[in-house]
């Protein structure tokens, strides 16, 4: 069994700021803190916190949206959820990002749903902060 997440942010960034702080490996080991190697190809894969979340990007609409199929090295064998970052301008400058991520295996869940939040969308905020 799995579970879904969706989870809504907003980021004091462009859209296209945001979409190249996910992919790209510098910008993301930057706002992570850990290596990470990315991809801004649709096919491309992707590794996060060392070798711990790795995927490949299945859609990639330039500053709009990122399609991913993810997974925890601490998930079974072949399992993947799908992770997608719709994101869109919002006031003065800023960016609103929907994220949903379907296929999370229930043991799982709890602890994906609360990391989005400690080690992607608050580091992100920081980021984004130190920017200004």
């Amino acid at each position: 069994m799995s579970k879904d997440i969706k989870q809504q942010v907003t980021f004091d960034a462009t859209p296209h700021a945001v979409y190249d702080a996910l992919l790209d490996s510098k910008k993301h080991a930057a706002f992570t803190g850990d290596t990470a190697r990315g991809s801004k190809k649709v096919g491309g894969r992707f590794k996060s916190y060392g070798t711990y979340i790795e995927g490949v990007n299945v859609e990639l609409i330039e500053g709009r949206r990122i399609v991913q199929a993810w997974r925890a090295s601490d998930w079974p064998t072949g399992v993947y959820s799908i992770a997608t970052f719709s994101l869109d301008m919002a006031k003065k400058g800023k960016t609103k990002l929907v994220f949903t991520q379907t296929g999370v295996p229930n043991s799982k869940h709890q602890g994906i749903t609360q990391g989005w939040k400690d080690y992607y969308w608050r580091p992100m905020k920081l980021y984004f902060a130190s920017k200004k």
